[in-house]
C-alpha cells in the first residue's frame, strides 16, 4: 500500500514552544488532523455511531522522530501512508515536510473496537470500511 493522502497545514504560533518551534506534542495532534481528513476523503469517520455495535479506533502505539524544527508559520505538507491493513487492526505513517525537506516520522497503530459505556473490544474491521480503506489509499 505505497499510495498516500496528502494535506496542508500552517504553523501557529499558539502551537510553538518558548524557542519558537512546534512544541513536541503537536505533531501527534497534526497526525491525528490528518487521519481524520483521510478517513472523512473516504466517507467515514474515526468514530462510527451508526449501527450496534458503535465502532472506533483507539491507538495501542503512537511515536515520533524529529529530523528538522517547524517554526511559526512554517507551511508543511503530512503524507499519511496506511502501510498495514489487519484483521482488526492498521498502522500508519506520517511524514512532515516543509518544502520536501523531511522533518518529522510519526507512526500509529491503531486497533478496530467495539465501544459499549467503558469498554472496548477488538473487533474485525467491517467489509465495508475494509473496502473504503483499501480502495481508498492513494486518493
Amino acid at each position: 500500500m505505497p499510495a498516500e493522502f496528502t494535506m496542508k497545514r500552517r504553523v501557529q504560533f499558539a502551537e510553538t514552544d518558548m524557542a519558537g518551534v512546534l512544541h513536541f506534542s503537536n505533531y501527534f495532534r497534526y497526525m491525528e488532523e490528518v487521519e481524520h481528513a483521510f478517513w472523512r476523503a473516504l466517507g467515514l469517520t474515526v468514530y462510527l455511531r451508526e449501527g450496534d455495535p458503535h465502532l472506533s479506533w483507539p491507538r495501542v502505539s503512537a511515536t515520533c522522530e524529529y529530523f528538522a524544527p517547524l517554526r511559526f508559520e512554517d507551511e508543511l505538507e503530512l503524507h499519511l501512508r496506511l502501510t498495514k491493513l489487519g484483521e482488526k487492526s492498521l498502522h500508519y505513517e506520517v511524514e512532515f515536510r516543509r518544502d520536501g525537506e523531511k522533518c518529522a516520522l510519526g507512526r500509529i497503530s491503531a486497533v478496530c473496537c467495539a465501544t459499549e459505556p467503558g469498554a472496548f473490544a477488538p473487533t474485525k474491521i467491517p467489509p465495508e470500511i475494509r473496502r473504503r480503506l483499501e480502495a481508498g489509499v492513494g486518493r
